[in-house]
């Protein structure tokens, strides 16, 4: 269909309908049309973009409470969800942004067209020659994250064992390529016998386990790591992280990304193991891809060469449509997605 800059159309947006407790439903979204000038008005510095592709990341959770860590800000109920996203500019009232451009980012909204002028955000793609659903993932927020993870907070030395938990999702599958790439031995946990093959097969780890037939994951992990681990890069937080301590090596590091088993729970769980912090002097350090956008440049220079040789592969789960991300974001809590979870909201 035609699009003519300057008509009225209909916008589908995904509305947040109330702060959330406990794991997220579907209930509380919900999806509906309003309508939007394709249009930048005058004299504004605004961009009018094509939503194309959003991206469903665990963090969203968090932003769907009232109180949310200072670098946030809370979803605003009656308001259409955001995110990371890719989108086309089809009208511009900002130099920097010309009709045409493909550009991706934060704040993305969930809906078919956004005018924005938060375009500090907004990162313009120079690289089509690599699936644009890409800029949600690998060569998005989620590549920022498990390439500065890995090769900046974990400090790796070639042959360390390392161990990365959540190891199928966004940035799990690429942590574990990196971390093969550079020389490690790699193990990596999952929550189903297909993710686990996915890790072995498609992403080249050394070995996995899926987490959910392991009675004790404490003697699950000295079963893959008899000699202990040198590096974990933590996604889950609870019972994982208490039985990785009693398994680190001395100087081992643990780069804490996320904590996907705490998000949902109104009581978070305590950690009973933290004296092996002290007994094996390990460092814990929490990031945030926010720290490291100045790595980007480097990340393309690594990576777009190894997804042409074929080096780096990875693994989307793709729900088409916008009215489909609903579900798509609620799944993320109950392990459906096999690989980065993204929302087609249109191809071109």
């Amino acid at each position: 269909m035609a699009i003519n800059v300057g008509e009225e159309v209909s916008n589908k947006q995904v509305i947040f309908k109330d702060y959330v407790t406990g794991f997220p439903k579907e209930s509380d979204m919900y999806v509906t049309t309003s309508t939007i000038k394709l249009k930048v008005p005058e004299d504004s510095n605004a961009v009018l973009l094509k939503n194309l592709y959003l991206s469903c990341d665990p963090v969203m959770r968090i932003l769907m409470q009232p109180v949310v860590p200072s670098d946030f800000s809370s979803y605003t109920p009656g308001s259409p969800l955001n995110g990371y996203g890719v989108a086309k500019v089809l009208d511009s009232g900002h130099p920097d942004f010309k009709v045409g451009d493909l550009v991706w980012g934060a704040n993305t909204r969930w809906e078919e067209y956004s005018l924005t002028t938060a375009t500090e955000s907004l990162k313009k793609i120079k690289h089509t020659d690599v699936p644009l659903s890409y800029y949600t993932g690998l060569l998005g927020m989620p590549g920022v994250t498990a390439y500065a993870g890995f090769h900046e907070v974990c400090s790796p030395k070639k042959g360390e064992y390392v161990f990365v938990s959540a190891a199928s999702g966004a940035v799990g599958q690429l942590v574990g390529q990196f971390a093969k790439l550079f020389g490690c031995y790699v193990v990596g946990s999952a929550g189903s016998k297909e993710k686990v093959d996915l890790l072995k097969n498609k992403f080249g780890f050394d070995d996995a386990f899926n987490y959910n037939e392991e009675h004790d994951l404490d003697a699950a992990l000295k079963r893959y790591f008899p000699e202990g681990i040198d590096i974990y890069f933590e996604n889950v937080g609870g019972k994982m992280l208490d039985a990785v301590l009693l398994n680190m090596r001395t100087h081992g590091r643990v780069a804490v990304c996320g904590m996907i088993s705490q998000y949902n729970l109104d009581q978070t769980e305590g950690v009973k193991n933290l004296m092996h912090l002290i007994f094996k002097r390990i460092h814990v350090t929490g990031f945030s891809s926010l720290d490291y956008h100045h790595l980007y440049p480097k990340l393309l220079d690594t990576v777009l060469p190894y997804i042409k040789e074929g080096k780096i592969v990875y693994v989307e789960d793709i729900a088409e449509g916008l009215e489909s991300g609903p579900a798509a974001l609620v799944g993320l809590f109950k392990g459906r997605n096999k690989g980065k979870q993204v929302v087609v909201v249109a191809r071109e």
